[in-house]
């Protein structure tokens, strides 16, 4: 039972961010927010939306490993796995993408991170300076886009915007996410803790694993569609954006509910190797090597070996 009710409440929790996301770009949209501060803001928030979910749920009912091995279970996984797979499936033709800028952001957050974990546990001080990181890159991100924006004929609505939705679908979207999104994170963590402790597995195992790949199945459905489509800059900017979110918006909101202790595992073994997994992106985003099979396989198979390790 804890095991079904561990994966309903990861379906929720998809369904109900994904209807957030559409009801208040929607919403946004309608009150005249310009579609650029929407994608930079409200699309960002909303889809790591289960995630800080989880977080906040996993650290009031006292699991607090969980929303840590969460986020640096989901990056690792972004890497070795949203990207992987994909590669493995089609290809991602990354040669041509624009991505250096927002890795190098990407790199800096993974680092002060790491950083802030050595002189944990994370408390609100800790969240204030990751937060207001955040708020630099946007800030730097927003007035680039605007000088695209200024440059180019027209800006691409952002995904989930609808003109012709009328009122009552977008109250009920955001109704549904705002009503889901607790309820699914309260059943995912419950019954996670649950599944934990009956086989003897610690909590901060179950969200490296678990919980880091089920809330990383919308990056990974995003990248094989963008992957077939032969959009790489949408796979692997997805993925790099994710990633910094993660980093500073999660564990950042995250740690004004509470204290988040630092286990000594993620020092001493799992903090390195999400750095490692970032890393590896060296060469696809700075010397115009194409993310093909052969890389699929081996970011793939790292992902699996770090499974077994994990696990065995």
């Amino acid at each position: 039972m804890p095991l079904l009710l561990t994966g309903l409440g990861l379906v929720i929790l998809l369904l109900a961010g994904d209807a957030l996301v559409k009801g208040a770009v929607n919403f946004a949209l309608r009150l005249g927010i310009p579609a650029l501060i929407v994608s930079l803001t409200i699309v960002a928030f909303g889809t790591s939306a289960p995630e800080l979910l989880i977080a906040t749920a996993a650290i009031s009912d006292g699991a607090p490993a969980i929303a840590l091995g969460n986020v640096v279970g989901s990056n690792t996984a972004n890497v070795l796995l949203v990207l992987g797979v994909p590669a493995l499936l089609a290809g991602l033709h990354t040669a041509d993408c624009n991505t250096r800028k927002t890795f190098v952001y990407m790199m800096a957050a993974t680092v002060l991170f790491i950083g802030v974990c050595f002189f944990g546990p994370i408390t609100w001080m800790h969240g204030l300076l990751l937060l207001a990181v955040l708020v630099a890159i946007l800030l730097d991100q927003f007035f680039e886009a605007k000088r695209h924006r200024d440059a180019a004929a027209e800006l691409e609505e952002p995904e989930g915007a609808d003109p012709d939705m009328p009122w009552w679908q977008i109250i009920g979207y955001l109704l549904l996410g705002l009503i889901g999104l607790p309820l699914g994170a309260d059943l995912l963590v419950d019954n996670s803790v649950i599944i934990a402790r009956s086989f003897g597995v610690s909590e901060a195992v179950i969200g490296l694993t678990l919980i880091a790949i089920g809330t990383s199945l919308p990056e990974l459905a995003t990248t094989v569609a963008a992957a077939y489509r032969k959009q790489a800059d949408v796979a692997l900017g997805n993925v790099i954006g994710s990633n910094m979110f993660n980093l500073l918006a999660i564990i950042g909101l995250s740690s004004f509910v509470g204290n988040i202790p630092v286990d000594p595992e993620f020092l001493r073994f799992d903090l390195w190797v999400m750095l490692a997994s970032s890393l590896i992106l060296i060469p696809f985003v700075f010397f115009k090597v194409n993310l093909l099979r052969p890389a699929g396989i081996v970011l793939t198979t790292l992902y699996l070996a770090y499974m077994f390790i994990l696990l065995v």
